[in-house]
């Protein structure tokens, strides 16, 4: 038998998150789930996946469904419970496209981008002060940390302080951290005039916490390296991930 993943106590939580969010409790539902799981931690091709699970066109036909309907991503954010929002840490991760993710015969927004790494995509994570991912999005790996960071900052609940590294050093967008009472700790770069004598070392020495997250995510190989061709699967494997890191909590 495969290695499964979930325990009973963590499925029986997660399976009422889902009742909640309108999935329907099929007899096969806990099988279903594992064999999402499975994928996302083994990486290997949908029609590989064993038996055991159940048919592997209509696990991936579920998968693509609850996709489509932004049901992962809700239920990522419904486990999400009371986070420690005294701090915030950001950052961004490249991750690798496999060249069957590039590709479709649709118009649905794929978020890859061709950098000297090839077909890369971008990982921009959001932590809280116990570095549990709060908040994410997926971009081309080409984009720019500081370009995505303004309509980022904006999706982000109110925190005390504001964490990230220098390739978000940008007045504007400090100016819009301070906008939502927080206090930004941003180094600037070495050729600023204004210099960092405002800087809280102490606390910017924390940042590894993010980047602990991501060490975290990329243990899924379906993660480490991206095979979805479409950005919303992507992002949904991505918030199964997340949410099964919230799950003991």
């Amino acid at each position: 038998m495969p290695r499964l993943m979930l325990t009973d106590e963590h499925w029986s939580k997660l399976r009422t998150i889902m009742r909640e969010h309108g999935i329907y409790d099929k007899p096969n539902l806990r099988k279903t789930v594992e064999g999402i799981l499975y994928h996302m931690r083994t990486g290997l091709p949908w029609r590989d996946l064993p038996s055991f699970f159940g048919i592997w066109i209509s696990i991936y036909q579920q998968f693509n469904h609850w996709s489509s309907k932004n049901k992962l991503m809700t239920i990522f954010k419904s486990l999400v419970l009371d986070p420690d929002l005294e701090w915030e840490f950001i950052d961004g991760s490249i991750v690798k496209a496999h060249q069957h993710s590039t590709g479709t015969a649709g118009e649905e927004e794929q978020a890859i981008g061709k950098t000297v790494a090839g077909n890369t995509a971008k990982i921009h994570m959001a932590v809280d002060a116990h570095g549990l991912p709060i908040e994410f999005d997926i971009t081309g790996g080409e984009v720019h940390d500081g370009k995505v960071a303004p309509k980022f900052f904006a999706k982000l609940p109110d925190t005390d302080y504001m964490i990230a590294d220098k390739g978000y050093d940008s007045e504007e967008l400090r100016d819009l951290v301070r906008a939502k009472s927080s206090v930004p700790v941003i180094p600037r770069k070495r050729n600023s005039t204004i210099g960092n004598d405002d800087m809280d070392w102490g606390l910017y020495k924390y940042r590894h916490l993010v980047e602990n997250i991501f060490a975290r995510l990329k243990h899924f190989r379906a993660i480490a390296t991206r095979y979805d061709k479409l950005k919303r699967n992507y992002a949904s494997m991505v918030a199964m991930a997340c949410g099964l890191i919230w799950l003991p909590m």
